[in-house]
């Protein structure tokens, strides 16, 4: 990655600039202020944003928070599969159907504090800041591009597995977070409160029901229907061993730009193997949860083939309106994409590739994938 790229995606690619000081500090706090040297600049500039996004958070408080608090959220329609499987393809594209739903971008997911208060202005003055492609795919980026909603409850709880990323050496305690099991309640009821608050919001604005998509809601199905009974689910997935080696490149291109601790690169793969195998043992414990016709499972590898089929039947399955209507945005959308071309990884040594056969088997069983 060139040098000036880099420098800007070690900025604008930290998610914990939109933190407050109060929780910046405890934040610290909980990791005994252990910022490796090598990092001490992204901690130096999250401490020197986080005094005016505190400023800006009293303000955005004092001007819409009762507006914002008298809220409804509408059921929203979840984006559910492991991460790299194409969940932010399905997003993309279901994004483009602004006629029926909006989406939580990047600024907001980033700036949940302040976003209503300070968006306008700032991705107008910063958009120079973010590359116009993401650094492990390629994929188009911007201040408005659909994006995970993890982030937001991140900054505004504290209780979300992504901190594992920028304190690696608590990852363990922070993976608690992905399916909240053994969480104690007062932990869940202030994930819950950060993630309703921040629905609101992006209620408030938009006044129509949202798309979201984060990995990690793949193993909270019965969380999310406690909060959204009536929400509607789509499931992608994908060849294990493709999520693998696409997991592996990630995190040596992406996850380098929010570290506030050097990672023992040496424990990756056992870490991506078990997240994945988390993450899908829970998923399986509870999509039976879901009632009928509120829940839909698709083949990344058909929507690649065939997106405006895929996008059809899945409007149908989970009866959604408006397909005929959004039809013709959306081939628009699927015909811009022609000249995109997927990361090509290596074939996996084998004993990794006999690893992730045995303890991912229930996937490839499920999904009918070659071992």
């Amino acid at each position: 990655m060139p040098g000036p790229l880099k420098h800007r995606w070690s900025i604008a690619n930290n998610y914990l600039a939109g933190i407050t000081t109060g929780d910046w500090l405890r934040l610290l706090r909980g990791n005994r202020f252990a910022v490796d040297p090598a990092y001490w600049h992204r901690a130096a500039f999250i401490t020197a944003v986080n005094a005016m996004n505190s400023h800006f958070r009293r303000k955005e408080q004092r001007q819409f928070g009762e507006r914002v608090a008298a809220t409804e959220i509408q059921p929203p329609l979840f984006v559910l599969g492991h991460w790299r499987s194409g969940t932010t393809h399905l997003h993309n594209l279901l994004a483009r159907d602004t006629r029926q739903f909006a989406f939580a971008n990047t600024y907001q997911v980033v700036n949940p504090h302040t976003f209503l208060c300070t968006e306008e202005t700032n991705t107008r003055r910063f958009a120079w800041m973010v590359p116009k492609t993401r650094p492990m795919d390629g994929m188009a980026l911007g201040f408005q591009s659909p994006q995970e909603d993890e982030f937001a409850p991140c900054l505004m709880s504290l209780r979300s597995l992504y901190l594992g990323v920028s304190f690696p050496r608590r990852e363990d305690e922070y993976a608690r977070y992905l399916d909240f099991r053994g969480v104690p309640r007062e932990e869940i009821d202030e994930w819950k409160s950060a993630f309703t608050g921040f629905l609101k919001k992006l209620s408030f604005k938009y006044g129509r029901p949202l798309v979201l998509k984060s990995p990690p809601h793949t193993a909270r199905i019965r969380l999310l229907l406690e909060l959204f009974p009536d929400a509607r689910f789509v499931h992608i997935h994908r060849d294990p061993y493709q999520v693998f080696r696409s997991c592996r490149h990630y995190y040596d291109t992406a996850t380098w730009f929010s570290y506030l601790q050097k990672p023992e690169t040496e424990l990756i793969d056992d870490r991506i193997i078990r997240r994945y195998t988390r993450l899908h043992d829970a998923f399986f414990a509870e999509r039976d949860l879901i009632p009928a016709g509120r829940f839909h499972e698709i083949r990344f590898d058909d929507l690649e083939r065939a997106p405006m089929q895929m996008m059809r039947e899945l409007y149908q399955k989970l009866d959604l309106d408006g397909f005929d209507s959004f039809e013709p945005g959306l081939q628009e959308y699927v015909d811009s994409l022609s000249g995109y071309r997927k990361n090509r990884f290596d074939e996996l040594e084998p004993p990794i590739r006999e690893k992730i056969a045995r303890e991912w088997q229930r996937s490839f069983d499920t999904w009918n994938y070659p071992i």
